[in-house]
């Protein structure tokens, strides 16, 4: 597999593969056409879907308006609450609530069930449609009801993504799909688009996880595809089904790109028309010339079973590889425990699962999304019947992404072999994907085909002195591992020239249980409020000048949503702002949560009209040095905002979860300073809250505790943003220069009025 620098391949040519840009003669020779670049890009299906669904009239800023939205139970609680305070009257497109983030009765009590009882109420009151818990996974409901050639999808999952079914779908912060319920649109500049050429033929006993691994291992690090779209295209397509499509196409979000969408073929048809929505098809390809930003080039064939280790998916290896370098690999895993989970991380002991030159894990999950598909199911069952996973630690957990799936699993005789190996079976749930559902026991190694191995996210409490790690793997090879009682196997040590039945979809329990309601809002209905249901606590406009204190600096190369706000038994708290926010960097940095209140108190006593300097000596010495720099010898301390702000080299890697940023802001966030930020969904979602997303190009020369003072800040955002001056105030002051990239004009607003919500506040007045 290699990637090609959009100077060097550039032109998709049909029936001919790709074609280098400067071979602009030979283009001419094999065309007979003249060669426009600028032309060539309206080429790729990428361009074509994004210029449906843009009303800006500018192909290079895109305002996209989407057909349809989707939000799991641990998102559309906030949005909801957020566009109704918004003016929001009714669901304007088809909105799609599922519950399948839905384990967490036991820990929350009946906090779980009422958000359930609030989504059910919500698609009543404002016509929507919702999936009751158990009955499927968020992305597989849209995959089999849903996605269509051509069409466009925003979810607040960031693993919302329906390539292989002709469909753009893009995985956003609740900001986001508010605006879309508000009638608003989706601004964005037009992404680069990067053509992923397939060609070959997967070997036997190679999955679709193990293609998307090999990808992400390739691209995450340098990132070659960050914030731009995925195309796939080429003859290797043919060679997979859309169900194994599927599974490839979900895991592009762990490469940070934007979207994705794959050319479509008698496959598409075939798996749209089983279905039910034959209409929904029509075929997608590129341009007989089509101009890309870039190309990666994957040959199937070559592709071996693969494994992510701890703790990303870009850390991947051909199982092969690590099985021949054991020692050396999880000796590096060992070292990284040690740097998440400091004294607790000691205790991930992974050398001593090698036994007698193999490694034994503790645990198999095949679940969600990515590992639930019916294609995924059946082999695992084929791989594991008539043999056992064994009576000792090693246990197996299997979850069909839907109850259509699981029923046909179930009347194959799938289900009944996965059973009677000693694997267990269970209904739809993401639970195994965001730390809330078998999570391994302390020092532990799981292997699942989900979506994500980040720190914690299976379960780890390095404050409470556990640590558990988990690896991704195909749901084949991690029945190939069960088969072999938990010694690690991949799956081409058994394939075979299996090939997996035909899936007849029974939509019937949908029918049974599914509430549709779009377009029947019922308006003099009431939203069912559970008490940990709380509304978004009030948040204040941006003052001309601002005052940062740093309560978090860290220094990881790339910091993820899950060490922003954890997922898992958090969770508990996802629809109370306040009580969820206690747990904002609860297990990076324990201390932050303590910090950045205490400045939250004094901004509110700020708001309150109260004198923030009298009995507080440190602020009053802070404000005597700031009327030193020239221009502020009159700076008045209670017209001067007062924030806390979390420094990360590149932080916001990973879920839509908008969380991430909205528990810094209720206690007292008003701004990250980064180098860069990991994905744009992050971003939006800072400045949706409220904070200014600003960058710093040099080494921090500030500590925590220390004071940031901003001037003249809403001049800089409404005109140059490329070199704001800010002061440390220290010992000494020392001027730096921060900036901020590229804002839309609305999302300027959105950050002077202190948050979405004050703006759409604003616009109803």
């Amino acid at each position: 597999m290699n990637h090609h620098d959009s100077e060097k391949i550039s032109y998709l040519l049909e029936n001919l593969g790709y074609e280098k840009e400067n071979d602009i003669e030979k283009l001419r020779s094999i065309t007979g056409k003249d060669i426009d670049k600028e032309e060539a890009r309206k080429g790729s299906i990428a361009y074509n879907i994004l210029e449906s669904h843009n009303i800006s009239g500018n192909m290079n800023k895109l305002r996209l308006k989407f057909d349809a939205m989707a939000s799991h139970d641990i998102t559309f609680v906030g949005i909801i609450q957020t566009a109704k305070a918004s003016g929001m009257e009714k669901f304007p497109i088809p909105y799609v609530l599922t519950n399948c983030h839905n384990s967490l009765c036991a820990v929350g009590g009946t906090i779980n069930e009422d958000d359930h009882m609030f989504g059910l109420s919500a698609a009543k009151k404002y016509g929507g449609i919702y999936v009751p818990p158990h009955i499927a996974v968020i992305h597989q409901y849209m995959r089999e009801a849903f996605a269509g050639c051509g069409k466009m999808i925003l979810g607040s999952d960031s693993h919302t993504r329906y390539g292989a079914l002709g469909t753009m779908a893009i995985g956003e912060g609740g900001g986001e799909l508010v605006k879309q319920l508000l009638q608003d649109t989706y601004d964005v500049n037009r992404p680069e688009i990067i053509a992923i050429y397939l060609e070959g033929t997967p070997k036997a006993g190679v999955g679709p996880q193990d293609i998307a691994l090999a990808i992400v291992g390739k691209v995450f690090k340098n990132g070659y595809v960050k914030n731009k779209i995925m195309e796939f295209v080429g003859p290797g397509i043919t060679s997979m089904t859309t169900d194994y499509r599927n599974g490839v196409d979900v895991m592009t979000t762990e490469t940070t790109c934007l979207s994705s969408v794959w050319e479509t073929d008698e496959d598409t048809k075939k798996f749209l028309t089983v279905h039910g929505r034959p209409e929904d098809y029509k075929e997608l390809k590129p341009a007989d010339i089509t101009y890309y930003d870039g190309v990666v080039h994957v040959d199937l064939s070559t592709i071996k079973p693969m494994i992510a280790l701890p703790f990303h998916p870009s850390n991947v290896y051909e199982i092969d590889t690590l099985n021949e370098n054991l020692e050396d690999l999880l000796h590096e895993v060992e070292l990284e425990a040690i740097k998440i989970g400091g004294e607790a991380g000691k205790g991930l002991r992974l050398l001593d699962k090698i036994e007698n030159g193999k490694l034994r894990v503790s645990q198999g999950i095949i679940a969600g999304c990515a590992g639930g598909t019916y294609s995924n199911v059946m082999e695992a069952a084929h791989i594991l019947k008539g043999h056992s996973t064994g009576f000792d630690e090693f246990n197996l957990n299997v979850y069909p992404s839907s109850q259509p799936v699981f029923i046909e699993t179930t009347r194959n005789g799938a289900v009944a072999d996965l059973m009677e190996s000693g694997a267990v079976v269970k209904t739809a749930f993401c639970g195994p994907c965001f730390g809330a559902g078998d999570t391994p026991s302390n020092n532990g190694l799981s292997i699942r085909h989900t979506t994500r191995n980040f720190p914690n996210r299976e379960g780890s409490k390095p404050g409470s002195g556990q640590m558990s790690a988990v690896a991704l793997m195909d749901a084949r090879s991690v029945a190939a591992t069960a088969r072999n009682k938990g010694f690690l196997t991949p799956a081409t040590e058994f394939a075979d020239d299996y090939v997996v039945p035909e899936y007849n979809y029974d939509d019937t329990i949908y029918k049974n249980r599914v509430y549709q309601g779009f377009g029947e809002a019922r308006e003099d209905s009431d939203l069912v409020y559970g008490p940990n249901i709380k509304d978004w606590p009030e948040m204040t406009a941006l003052t001309d000048n601002i005052l940062l204190k740093v309560c978090s600096k860290i220094l990881d190369e790339v910091t993820t949503t899950d060490e922003l706000i954890p997922s898992g038994e958090t969770s508990s708290y996802r629809s109370n702002p306040l009580g969820l926010a206690e747990f904002t960097l609860s297990r990076r940095d324990p201390e932050y949560v303590g910090r950045s209140k205490v400045v939250d108190v004094i901004e509110k006593s700020r708001r309150n009209g109260e004198d923030i300097l009298k009995d507080n000596t440190e602020l009053a010495k802070i404000f005597d040095k700031i009327k030193t720099i020239p221009g502020f010898a009159d700076i008045i301390a209670n017209d001067t905002e007062i924030g806390s702000m979390i420094y990360a080299k590149k932080p916001g890697d990973g879920s839509a979860r908008e969380q991430a940023a909205s528990c810094q802001r209720v206690i007292g966030g008003l701004a990250n300073i980064a180098n860069e930020y990991a994905t744009k969904r992050y971003r939006s979602n800072v400045m949706n809250w409220g904070m200014l997303p600003f960058l710093l190009d040099s080494e921090p020369d500030f500590e925590v505790g220390d004071y940031i003072f901003v001037p003249n800040i809403k001049k800089h955002l409404r005109g140059d943003m490329s070199k704001i001056p800010a002061y440390i105030i220290g010992e000494n002051i020392k001027e730096i220069s921060l900036s901020i990239a590229e804002m839309t004009d609305a999302e300027k607003s959105i950050v002077e009025a202190g948050s979405l919500i004050n703006y759409n506040k604003s616009k109803i007045k």
